[in-house]
């Protein structure tokens, strides 16, 4: 059974979001500028995987806004982003954005179900 491993917020400005959900929720924000997003850490990592360390608990993002991400995302942990992508367009969803390498981290992918909602995975190094 594939998890849940990760959540994404889309946000019109930056700066007032991580405001806001590190004021409201005390989440800590790290920018990465090279890949437009931002971390929000929600739950303590371990340093060496940056996997949470309490079970069940995720921690996600901040990303611009856009037409394929224009709501809150739900990213499921995978083996393989290709794979889980090829199943995605069997059972009748789409292909939003391929695998694409996230260097030092693993890969990711978007993918709309049947139902309209835009979806991640994630597959780890």
């Amino acid at each position: 059974m594939d998890s849940v491993v990760h959540f994404e917020i889309p946000v019109d400005d930056l700066e007032r979001a991580k405001t806001f959900y590190a004021t409201v929720f005390d989440w800590e924000p790290q920018a990465f500028p090279d890949m437009q997003y931002t971390t929000v850490t929600t739950t303590p990592v371990d340093e060496q995987t940056m996997r949470p360390t309490s079970p069940g608990a995720i921690n996600g993002g901040l990303m611009n806004r856009s037409d394929k991400t224009p709501t809150p995302v739900i990213t499921i942990g995978v083996d393989s982003v290709e794979e889980a992508l090829k199943k995605v367009e069997a059972e009748g969803g789409t292909v939003i954005t391929p695998s694409t390498p996230i260097p030092g981290m693993g890969a990711f992918g978007y993918f709309k179900d049947p139902e309209g909602n835009v979806m991640g995975l994630f597959q780890y190094t």
